[in-house]
């Protein structure tokens, strides 16, 4: 899977970008189409205002975790993996038998965004498996990612050359757009891209950027963790569709 947002209303960690410059990150145009010549079945869709959603689709991967790509009432997912207990809740939810993963997924997003307030970790939380997604909601431009903490599933962030937020689950595809830019994406964590990165498992605790330096001993894009020392001051929450309040700082 390929997402790509501008930086405008994606807001990535500036932790992420390298101050090393011998490689430069591409352009989300080069980044789409290279995307594209690497896996020559796949699909995507592009959006105004700087975003791009792509998928190599399962075929490709008929030993790996599935992925899907779904959209509904302007909200678009990428998932990859599965969820153990989704029959559960289809039923928690009222949502028909045939419902995916990634219709669920953006079900339950829609649920946080118009119905809450509800703390969005433990929405999170209670999705059990293997998983990673990428919520687009085009009518907002407002970006929702999570990766479960199980590390079943990986999922890479990078700054582009335009400086777009960049997220992959091919190792190959972050390093080859972001250059030195990129880092994995922390496992047991969701990124809202107005709230920025919190921890579902530690929803009270803050984010630490840990500097990172590869083998040629090139600074990197960081990694985050939980820090067990800095606490938020509100649980996570999400607001109205006008104005989400994911993380109250």
């Amino acid at each position: 899977m390929l997402a790509i947002f501008h930086k405008s209303f994606a807001h990535p960690p500036q932790e992420l970008k390298s101050p090393d410059g011998s490689k430069p990150p591409k352009h989300p145009d080069e980044i789409l189409r290279d995307f594209h010549k690497l896996h020559p079945n796949s699909f995507s869709a592009t959006f105004g205002g700087g975003a791009a959603l792509a998928s190599a689709g399962s075929d490709r991967y008929p030993s790996l975790k599935r992925r899907l790509f779904c959209s509904m009432d302007e909200i678009y997912c990428l998932f990859m993996g599965g969820l153990d207990n989704l029959s559960s809740l289809i039923k928690q939810y009222g949502l028909c038998k045939s419902t995916n993963e990634a219709l669920f997924v953006i079900e339950a997003y829609r649920t946080l965004r118009d119905r809450g307030p509800y703390p969005a970790d433990q929405v999170v939380k209670d999705l059990h498996g293997s998983f990673a997604f990428v919520i687009y909601d085009s009518f907002s431009s407002t970006i929702f990612v999570a990766l479960s903490s199980d590390g079943g599933v990986k999922l890479y962030w990078g700054i582009g050359g335009d400086g777009s937020v960049v997220i992959s689950d091919e190792l190959d595809v972050a390093k080859g757009s972001c250059g030195k830019s990129f880092a994995p994406f922390p496992a047991g964590c969701m990124f809202h891209s107005e709230g920025g990165l919190r921890s579902f498992e530690h929803p009270m605790n803050k984010m630490k950027a840990m500097p990172r330096v590869d083998s040629e001993g090139i600074m990197c894009g960081s990694n985050f963790n939980v820090d067990a020392f800095a606490r938020i001051n509100a649980m996570p929450r999400v607001g109205s569709a006008a104005n989400w309040t994911l993380w109250d700082s």
